[in-house]
């Protein structure tokens, strides 16, 4: 009698583990989803900004166009081009502002201080949301990798996390010495 009794503890501690592990892969997911969502909201906020300051005539028409057709793209793009379209932004964004005379210049111009602290910011904020979002996919993943997980089916039918990988270096005039980018 007493093997069963423990055999069914064994079985209610095997289920409470089970529900927990489960329990937690939801709360992962869910991470992921916000973090995805904090990370859609700089990316799109980074983009508004460039493409703002493209449109603002502080800058000379080469310049305008480059910045404002590669925030455009990366505005526009479908879920399977973004991460190639946000590259190509952050790229423009540096060859814009190589030089620290150009940024000296833009800000010098009327508004143009405003339009530099925006941008700084977007453009900043950028790689910690990408960040926050990579780390809640790597977490998602290692737990989903476990054997139990995937013989209990405990992910659902949630599809697997794949990380946001774009180049998202800032340029170095926005960037002040000594502070992570």
């Amino acid at each position: 009698m007493t093997t069963w009794i423990w055999a069914a503890v064994a079985v209610v501690l095997f289920a409470v583990y089970l529900s927990w592990t489960a329990g937690r892969l939801d709360r992962l997911h869910a991470r992921i989803d916000a973090a995805r969502a904090a990370l859609d909201a700089q990316l799109l906020r980074r983009a508004s900004v460039a493409q703002e300051l493209a449109t603002s005539s502080l800058l000379d028409p080469a310049t305008s166009m480059v910045l404002y057709e590669a925030s455009h793209a990366a505005r526009q793009a479908d879920e399977e081009h973004r991460e190639v379209a946000e590259s190509e932004l952050s790229q423009a964004l540096r060859a814009v502002f190589a030089e620290p005379e150009q940024l000296a210049e833009l800000r010098a111009a009327p508004g143009g201080e405003d339009a530099v602290r925006d941008l700084t910011s977007a453009v900043r904020r950028v790689p910690m949301a990408r960040r926050f979002h990579n780390d809640a996919v790597r977490a998602a993943r290692a737990v989903r990798t476990h054997r139990l997980v995937r013989y209990f089916r405990l992910a659902g039918r949630a599809p697997f996390p794949l990380a946001f990988e774009m180049d998202d270096e800032a340029p170095a005039a926005l960037v002040p010495q000594g502070s992570p980018a």
